[in-house]
């Protein structure tokens, strides 16, 4: 017999502890588990959810936008996530002095699973069982409550009732009051008066529990905030198999083997799991064996390791007696055992000392007692005595009723019951026990598994993956056919890479599912059009997770459509879906990445898996800083003969005509692209010319087109309507309406000329090529992500300081400013526009540093922020730049720092998970550098004065920071800007270029230098004068240096128009118009789809009490908007208003529907 059983001596040892590595948290406002909450709230609550993940030392300090400290945090999670070891070590660190050193002056940590045994204590007992003599007496301990921090572990396995009696709350503790708190009551009152604060209100509580155990915790207690462990992440995964091993070679060779098995390592996020299979390549190593571990599930890992510590010992039909033990405790909901009740099951000293040193159970010295060493591992042996067992309907009457919860399959038991009943796992029990599982035994288990799952799996709730967990643990595919095979819907949630995992592997028999989407934190109201699947992650995917993702393609399946909008792809996970997109059974025909963050260097790869993928029909790769360079690798793919693509969207990608070449040549030589979408794009003129060069060929399949239209010139608008007289069949329009203009915040009737934005929206019908020459509403533009457009609100106009909410994760641009966010979850930023002046004379020389874009002060939460795309002016256009020279300057107190950025692409620099300050893109200024070239702009402005016209025309670096200040102080003296195009080639900072123009014209200068100058500063531009407003006027500027032509423009007496006369507020004569929800009530009466919300954000402000119940008593939604209206006959404009922003903020597309019909007259004749 070996002298060592077990390679590590205990689960709970010294050595453990420091092998423990950082879990990742997760800060939610409610727990994950919703299946026992009514409907009705569930909904809402998703909705309004706000997460993020946490560290250990922050999690008593005030939430985002909050300024109370919470005083109870609850850490739950799945069985063996590491909650115990975590709360552990929270008392160890703050012992050490690494955390809450300043916040609390004592810490108790306190394990029902122990105090179980007690059935009355006082308040001091309950504190010297965990500190037997403390350095202060009681009374000093108790008199500064605040400093106090009771760690309340394995708290979800009491079985008591909470609700008995409570201590009456104590505002003042006198010596009498202290006394009554000192004097012995029921363990089941002292502890609930603790959870509900009526004892110590003002101490903190730090509770740890099971996720499927919340339920009977949550009425006890006071806002708490939940905190969900989620394990190892994959450093930390490796972190800990080099901290098992002290021999750095053995931890290469064991971490090694567990990466060569994707499913193991993916288990290894849970610490048990990391554990279990180093314990059993430690034990291969010692006896000099070949390294192997095949375990694809929790079960047989757990069987393996069992296997090999139990076949050493000759237990017989004591092994039978330690799993009846474990059953009748979870029967009886028990984890803690005297020598007698082990003796009752047949386990004698002996045996009890071999189980010690097998690591399987411990001794409680103090209570004289033994437990199994994990949780886990007594829910492991009940399983086997349920497997096993001959009583008939053991697990219907045992399993479900014995534990007492709805759900059996969450419980761990249920999970590992499964696992046995996988070929693997009764050819392993079965050698363990050394006994032949009944086939009729077999049949039975399985048929209530079928039973079970079958009339559940025809409706998933979003928190089912427990379920699905029990049928990736069984591991049969043909009983995963029979039970998945009539599964076409499901909305579930998964949050780590297990659950992600288990997903997959069960997705992969729904053999009816065609369309799978995956939203990126619970976006309800974008979820799937048609029946299909919704994959909600409340995280971010890691580079792991997306390859576990594309897995589904690996087997045969019928998926035709597959969703990814508003999820961050990084390079890696691009990677692993071309890889996906090659294999023989991917079928996929449609596929939408819109706002993923993919970047030109992504679409390389990208076009590659397309050229791959057989029956690919349609592509989405909207709102991605795609830039010219990554859409020609589409383009090139797009020439394939083999290419199938049919529909290719690309909204808002940072294209520009340098691409419409290349795109132009692929319309006339691609076999099928039928649909192109290229709106919010800067193409110009000169690249609608060249793209209606390629679609007048013969060879051009193209049926359709969107194209923003608004911008171009008369000449270009008539080429299309020319094409469209040529090509009947073609369809160009818009889709998006750039120019309805809605109130922001005061829809009442009153002067809404200064409070509008800019509202883009989808149209059903085609926009007429009319009169494109209307000049847009100056107003700010938005931002555009996966939903389409963001509004921007104006915080403070003079300082330039703007405030949005993004309100999902993935990629989202602000092409006015060409400012590029890839966030990870929703979020609020605050962005002010400075000036270079002010902070770069304080820090550095100025003759060192150039800035080559805009400067921004970003106020972000921390972790948000994946990406940030900084626009930079500096054309790279060629090999004569050099690119090291660009840094990201940080300005902070201390002074600046300087940041390599990620990379360095056309217009952007990148920084991937940034920190923020103000900062900017400068670059070093060398004398190699002298004539740096920069993307310039020609603005031009003009204002009519009886016969004479006055011109005002500024050379500038394309920074729009410098243009909108420019713009503000031309309108201030009433100048109106002409759009024009921008120079075709890019020109040098620090050279001289002369204007002329027609004969006649007055330019005062006749030189420009083109140079930077920061916002804030005097901008260098000519003036010039026109007699005859009448005739033609051309413009051309060339280089000083040698003449050559950089630009040149015509104006046109149709360019000209008066500035618009500004509207002043409180005519008298004006005609009051209805309030915006007097007007619509009967089409919000009948489409509104949520109330509640709605009646949420009128509570307390609008709606009292006693209307906000009387509200929400009406039987139909129709008949709480009609209750709703009849209370608003009495309120003024103010408390409209609010009505107002609260609907849209919950339905806002019904809200801008309404806006555009209104706007447009369609419904609002005779009003």
């Amino acid at each position: 017999m070996r002298e060592r059983l077990c390679p590590t001596q205990s689960w709970k040892s010294e050595n453990f502890h420091k092998r423990f590595t950082h879990l990742l948290l997760l800060h939610r406002s409610q727990p994950r588990d919703y299946d026992f909450l009514p409907w009705e709230t569930m909904h809402l609550r998703q909705v309004e959810e706000k997460r993020h993940l946490i560290k250990v030392g922050d999690l008593f300090d005030p939430g985002v936008g909050m300024q109370e400290q919470p005083h109870t945090v609850v850490l739950y999670g799945v069985a063996g996530i590491g909650k115990s070891t975590l709360a552990r070590q929270v008392r160890r660190d703050w012992e050490e002095g690494w955390i809450y050193k300043d916040r609390f002056r004592y810490v108790f940590y306190l394990n029902f699973r122990e105090l179980a045994q007690f059935k009355a204590m006082n308040l001091a007992e309950l504190i010297t069982n965990d500190w037997p003599a403390p350095d202060a007496s009681i009374e000093q301990i108790l008199s500064q409550p605040k400093k106090l921090l009771f760690i309340l572990d394995n708290l979800d396995e009491l079985k008591w009732d909470l609700k008995e009696r409570r201590f009456e709350p104590h505002l003042h503790r006198s010596q009498q009051q202290l006394r009554s708190l000192l004097k012995r009551t029921s363990l089941p009152t002292l502890l609930g008066s603790l959870l509900e604060k009526t004892l110590l209100p003002e101490a903190s509580l730090l509770i740890t529990a099971r996720i499927t155990d919340l339920r009977k915790l949550i009425p006890s207690l006071k806002q708490p905030r939940w905190v969900e462990v989620l394990g190892f992440s994959e450093s930390a995964r490796k972190e800990y198999f080099y901290k098992y091993f002290t021999d750095e070679s053995q931890a290469i060779r064991a971490f090694s083997l567990v990466e060569s098995n994707q499913a193991l390592l993916t288990m290894c996020l849970m610490p048990l799991v990391s554990w279990l299979a180093c314990a059993c390549l430690k034990q291969q190593m010692e006896q000099g064996q070949q390294l192997s571990l095949t375990s694809q599930t929790t079960t047989a890992l757990c069987l393996h390791y069992f296997f090999h510590i139990l076949s050493a010992q000759s237990l017989g039909t004591k092994l039978m007696g330690l799993c009846s033990l474990a059953a009748e405790g979870i029967r009886q909901g028990k984890t803690l055992f005297s020598a007698e009740e082990l003796l009752m099951h047949g386990l004698d000293g002996t045996i009890i000392f071999t189980l010690l040193k097998m690591g399987i159970l411990q001794n409680h010295p103090t209570f004289l007692s033994y437990s199994f060493i994990h949780l886990c591992f007594q829910e492991f042996f009940a399983a086997m005595f349920f497997a096993l067992g001959d009583k008939e309907k053991v697990i219907e009457g045992v399993l479900i009723k014995g534990y007492g919860v709805h759900n059996p399959f969450g419980a761990p038991t249920t999970c590992f019951l499964y696992g046995l009943l996988s070929e693997q796992g009764l050819r392993e029990m079965e050698s363990i026990f050394k006994c032949k599982l009944s086939q009729e035994r077999k049949t039975k288990l399985r048929w209530y598994a079928k039973r079970e799952l079958s009339s559940r799996c025809s409706f998933l709730l979003p928190y089912s993956w427990q379920l699905l967990h029990c049928l990736y643990e069984i591991q049969d595919k043909n009983f995963l056919r029979q039970v998945m095979a009539k599964t076409q819907e499901m909305r579930i949630y998964v949050q780590t890479d297990m659950e992600l995992l288990v997903f997959t592997f069960c997705f992969k028999f729904c053999c009816r599912v065609k369309m799978l989407q995956l939203n990126k934190g619970e976006q309800h109201e974008q979820a799937l059009r048609h029946p299909g699947i919704v994959l909600f992650s409340c995280v971010p995917f890691t580079d792991a997770s997306w390859k576990i993702f594309f897995s589904i393609f690996q087997d045969p399946g019928n998926l035709k459509e597959l969703d990814l909008s508003g999820n961050v792809l990084t390079y890696s996970a691009i990677q692993s879906l071309c890889e996906a997109l090659k294999y023989p059974h991917c079928y996929l025909e449609t596929l939408r990445l819109a706002g993923c963050g993919l970047t030109a260097e992504g679409c390389k790869d990208l076009a590659c898996g397309m050229s791959a993928s057989r029956r690919l029909a349609q592509l989405d790769l909207s709102f991605n800083l795609l830039l010219d360079a990554g859409a020609e690798h589409v383009f090139q793919n797009l020439r394939q003969p083999k290419c199938k693509l049919r529909r290719l969207l690309l909204v808002n990608c940072g294209l520009t005509s340098s691409c419409c070449q290349d795109l132009a040549s692929t319309l006339s030589a691609s076999p099928s692209l039928t649909e192109l979408d290229l709106q919010q794009n800067d193409l110009g003129d000169l690249g609608v010319r060249l793209l209606c060069e390629g679609l007048r060929q013969p060879t051009c399949h193209l049926r359709l087109l969107c194209l923003d239209q608004m911008q171009l010139s008369e000449e270009v608008t008539q080429m299309l309507r020319t094409l469209k007289e040529d090509k009947p069949h073609l369809l160009i329009f818009n889709r998006w309406k750039p120019n309805l203009a809605i109130p922001k915040e005061t829809p009442g009737g009153g002067d809404m000329s200064d409070d509008t934005s800019t509202l883009k929206l989808p149209a059903p019908e085609s926009a007429p090529l009319g009169d494109l020459h209307m000049q847009p509403l100056e107003t700010e533009d938005d931002f555009w992500g996966p939903t389409g457009p963001v509004a921007i609100e104006v915080v403070d106009e003079e300082r330039s300081l703007y405030r949005v909410h993004l309100p999902m994760a993935g990629s989202y641009h602000w092409p006015n400013m060409g400012l590029h966010f890839v966030v990870r979850w929703p979020v609020t930023i605050e962005i002010e526009i400075c000036a270079w002046d002010q902070f770069l004379r304080k820090t550095v020389p100025q003759d060192s540093w150039i800035p080559a874009g805009p400067l921004f002060d970003i106020k972000v939460e921390p972790g948000a922020v994946a990406a940030v795309y900084l626009p930079h002016f500096v054309a790279l256009e060629g090999d004569n730049m050099d690119i090291s020279l660009f840094q990201v300057a940080h300005f902070e107190e201390e002074g600046i720092l300087l940041e390599h950025p990620a990379r360095v692409e056309l217009h952007y620099i990148v920084l991937e998970n940034p920190s923020f300050s103000p900062i900017g893109v400068i670059l070093r200024m060398l004398y190699a550098a002298l004539y740096i070239p920069v993307i310039t702009n020609v603005l031009l402005y003009y204002r009519l004065h009886h016969e004479e016209i006055t011109f005002h025309l500024y050379l500038i670096p394309s920074d729009y920071s410098i243009q909108k200040a420019i713009d503000n102080e031309e309108k201030n003296f009433q100048f109106v800007r002409i759009h024009k195009p921008p120079p075709l080639t890019p020109l040098c900072l620090g050279s001289r270029y002369t204007l002329s123009g027609s004969e006649g014209m007055k330019i005062i200068p006749q030189e420009l230098e083109l140079c930077y100058r920061s916002p804030g500063q005097p901008q260098l531009f000519s003036e010039f004068y026109v007699d005859h407003p009448g005739s033609e006027i051309w413009l051309h500027m060339r280089k000083k240096e040698d003449n050559t032509l950089v630009w040149e423009a015509l104006v046109k007496s149709g360019d000209l128009r008066p500035a618009a006369t500004p509207v002043r507020s409180g005519v008298t004569d004006a005609p009051t118009l209805p309030h915006f929800v007097d007007h619509h009530r009967e089409q919000l009466v009948a489409r509104v789809t949520s109330v509640d919300p709605v009646l949420d954000k009128l509570h307390g402000q609008v709606l009292s009490e006693e209307q906000y119940e009387r509200v929400r008593a009406e039987p139909t939604r129709p008949d709480q908007m009609r209750r709703l209206f009849s209370f608003s006959t009495s309120w003024d404009r103010a408390c409209k208003d609010k009505l107002y922003r609260a609907l849209k903020e919950t339905h806002y597309h019904l809200i801008m529907e309404l806006w555009e019909k209104w706007g447009s007259g369609g419904d609002y004749e005779g009003s």
